[in-house]
């Protein structure tokens, strides 16, 4: 069970803030998509990512070259309601990464997970 104090030290970064909300409001985005998106390294948004799973809040999986990176669907009911209600007061906040993503050449193709 994920704790309060763990998910806010989670997102004391604004690269992982950004990050975080961003897949909550586009769903499941590759590591490739956040370099794009947040204009950053490889290694710095790996390294930020490999943060917010360890946390539990972010889920991985890997699909050929790709590592996919979604919210964790067993998160409480107050972690997705307080990320819904911070993505949707700061959606001007986050649209240059937005503008970025939509924007992006030779996005990967998702297969649907099988679960």
């Amino acid at each position: 069970m994920i704790t309060p104090s763990e998910v806010f030290k989670s997102l004391a970064d604004e690269t992982r803030t950004r990050a975080t909300l961003l897949i909550a409001s586009l769903g499941e985005l590759c590591v490739c998509e956040l370099m794009c998106a947040l204009d950053d390294s490889q290694p710095k948004i790996s390294r930020h990512l490999a943060q917010l799973r360890g946390s539990g809040l972010l889920l991985d999986r890997r699909q050929g070259q790709w590592v996919y990176y979604r919210l964790n669907p067993e998160l409480p009911r107050w972690v997705n309601e307080m990320l819904l209600v911070t993505t949707h007061a700061n959606a001007e906040w986050l649209s240059v990464n937005v503008s970025r993503l939509q924007n992006m050449d030779d996005r990967p193709v998702r297969v649907a997970a099988s679960c």
